[in-house]
């Protein structure tokens, strides 16, 4: 859509929901604080996670008055993320001052707890593994993640509160009623579960909490030239971990990242949007959820990304 029509659309639109919508967020965090003896915020450097943090500030830390983040951010890298994305994760916990806990892909695949089909298979669904070596590691009973319903079909499954059985598993069928923002938080020994405050938001919300708080993200969220190559209706950027296949044309295009995840399965989308408001209008106009847009990985069958929750996956 074109951006100029900018000022005239965004003075129609309201953000006024967005104070229930942080209301609900930060009452969740507050009840994950003081339910659970050893949780965790899932903090990636993308969008949505600084979204989560940016509400767990206001939930926690006063300027004023003092405070501190009540849990550890854990972030599970596969080793191919962008590095933009790394530094900034690194940057934003150091100037919160939150403990930040890296676990690696790359060490299980060295304890042989992960082995790869082949050294070019995509990293990104192994994450399940080395999470669960985590939680095991650090006796984690509640994982704070930024999903939200809007993302895909699993996930609007998907509770508030999802329980996780002491294999880490998912099961849809046995999820927990959640009923007048009444929360059943009871564990068995070696159980936990995965919490998702923003559940309820959409890109389009997320997208307007930016720009009204004013929330830095990393530069890959906004336009930049690229090589990428059209591979089935996605633009693959070129890297050396996605390298062009015979055949394929490099172009360098005008591109954004709707979503960033594992380098080998994260896509951009043609963008000339410059600034929150400006994606803002372009999410308007989207007919496309962002991982449908972006994530070769949601493309293998209609049930991937449910077969892999079940397996452990965020």
């Amino acid at each position: 859509m074109n951006a100029r029509t900018e000022p005239e659309l965004l003075h129609h639109l309201s953000n006024s929901h967005l104070d229930a919508l942080e209301e609900e967020t930060i009452f969740i965090l507050r009840e994950v604080a003081a339910a659970f003896e050893r949780p965790t915020l899932l903090f990636s450097g993308g969008k949505d996670s600084l979204v989560m943090l940016k509400c767990a500030e206001k939930a926690f830390v006063d300027t004023q008055k003092g405070g501190h983040m009540p849990f550890p951010l854990l972030m599970i890298d596969t080793g191919h993320n962008f590095k933009e994305v790394i530094d900034f994760r690194d940057f934003r916990a150091h100037e919160l001052g939150a403990e930040l806990v890296v676990r690696s892909v790359e060490d299980s695949i060295k304890r042989g707890t992960v082995r790869l089909a082949h050294p070019g298979e995509s990293r990104n669904v192994h994450q399940s593994v080395t999470l669960l070596e985590a939680i095991e590691e650090f006796k984690f009973d509640a994982l704070i993640g930024g999903a939200r319903r809007d993302e895909e079909k699993a996930r609007a499954k998907e509770r508030i509160f999802s329980h996780r059985d002491s294999f880490g598993q998912w099961q849809p069928k046995s999820q927990r009623s959640e009923l007048w923002s009444l929360f059943n938080t009871k564990l068995q020994p070696g159980e936990h579960f995965r919490v998702f405050p923003i559940s309820n938001w959409t890109e389009l919300d997320v997208w307007q909490y930016i720009a009204r708080e004013n929330i830095a993200l990393p530069s890959l969220y906004y336009t930049h030239k690229r090589e990428v190559v059209d591979r089935r209706g996605l633009l693959v950027p070129v890297t050396e971990l996605t390298p062009p296949k015979n055949g394929e044309t490099i172009q360098i295009r005008h591109v954004r990242f709707r979503t960033v995840g594992d380098i080998t399965c994260t896509c951009p989308v043609e963008s000339t949007a410059a600034t929150p408001e400006e994606i803002v209008i372009e999410t308007l106009a989207a007919d496309v959820s962002e991982r449908g847009a972006t994530r070769m990985d949601d493309k293998t069958s209609e049930a991937s990304m449910e077969k892999r929750k079940k397996d452990g996956y965020f």
